[in-house]
């Protein structure tokens, strides 16, 4: 049985003034894609560099729901929860 994992990342620019809420079931080969600016529009043009939080599913559609759920939030509540993990909004890209 294969057992893929989906999660649903936090991104942002250099200076921390835009946040991009995304869903994947490659983390590393997407983050890349960001940073390398290969996919063109919202995370190229606001310079979409730094992943700052994620989370790991095991079920597609819990993560799709997650991903829905952080999208409506207002800015306030997505640094809150990104702080809690991630408080100085460090580049989690390392890390993975």
């Amino acid at each position: 049985m294969k057992s893929d994992l989906y999660y649903i990342y936090i991104m942002t620019n250099e200076w921390d003034t835009v946040f991009y809420t995304g869903i994947t079931n490659n983390l590393i080969r997407r983050v890349s894609q960001h940073k390398s600016k290969l996919i063109p529009g919202f995370t190229t043009k606001y310079h979409i560099e730094k992943l700052i939080y994620y989370e790991v599913f095991q079920d597609v559609l819990e993560a799709i729901a997650r991903e829905k759920q952080i999208k409506k939030w207002r800015r306030e509540k997505k640094l809150k929860l990104i702080r809690s993990k991630n408080y100085a909004l460090a580049d989690l890209t390392d890390d993975l």
